[in-house]
């Protein structure tokens, strides 16, 4: 399948689902976790039963977020944000499922985003799951309370996002499988499909019969079951694929 026969095709399918990682975001100024210049090569991941087990370790936590949160906090929704919220404005949208946890897909105007990895947008109590907003968290911390914990039930604080250790949200993930099943195409968008169970989403699509399209930067490891692969600016390539002309 070539760009401009799927173009045709996508302008009449009436179920879509938009599937983002990390590259849609890195348009926006967003860091990625796992490139030489991401998150992680600049601050020690500290997996869930570290932060859990560790007040050393929920202090080193709270202070990657208090450094990284104004950078993600003041990013603003690229073209191909915009794209997928267009989309849903016109019903075609089937679900827009999301590894990332930046909250840019809700700030461009979806409403309905599945988050398989949480969001840094809150901060939650481990204990009795009462949120508070990241800013809010945020301001604690700068004010010298360096292990934040919730004023209801004092249980840790911690960013709302899935730690590597930390069970992935039961209901988002039925969602997205769901979703998956039952959809035309499947928008694989900025994501190296290689972190499971997420990166299985494209091939539930695939084999349930949805036309599968990447687009990332990179070759990915489900590009030999692809129907078109695009190798280029997701918010040149997007907008352009979904019919809607160039950064819209």
């Amino acid at each position: 399948m070539n760009f401009e026969e799927a173009k045709r095709l996508i302008a009449g399918a009436p179920k879509i689902v938009g599937f983002t990682g990390a590259g849609i975001s890195t348009e926006s100024g967003i860091p990625d976790f796992r490139s030489p210049n991401g998150v992680w090569a600049r601050n020690r991941m500290i997996e869930y039963g570290e932060f859990v087990s560790s007040r050393e370790a929920r202090i080193e936590s709270w202070h990657q977020e208090l450094t990284m949160w104004p950078q993600m906090r003041d990013a603003q929704p690229n073209p191909g944000h915009l794209a997928f919220a267009a989309l849903e404005r016109q019903g075609r949208l089937r679900a827009m499922i999301t590894q990332n946890i930046d909250g840019m897909h809700q700030r461009a105007g979806s409403s309905s985003v599945i988050e398989l990895h949480g969001t840094a947008v809150e901060a939650e109590c481990l204990t009795c799951g009462e949120r508070i907003s990241m800013d809010e968290a945020v301001a604690r911390v700068k004010a010298g309370d360096i292990a934040p914990e919730c004023n209801a039930c004092g249980g840790f604080l911690k960013s709302a996002t899935i730690s590597f250790g930390q069970a992935m949200p039961e209901k988002a993930m039925r969602a997205a499988v769901e979703a998956s099943q039952d959809c035309d195409f499947f928008l694989a968008v900025g994501s190296s499909l290689v972190v499971y169970p997420a990166a299985s989403l494209p091939e539930v699509a695939k084999r349930s019969g949805a036309v599968l399209i990447i687009i990332n930067r990179t070759p990915t490891p489900l590009d030999e079951i692809a129907d078109l692969i695009v190798s280029d600016d997701i918010g040149i390539a997007l907008p352009e694929l979904l019919g809607l002309g160039p950064a819209n």
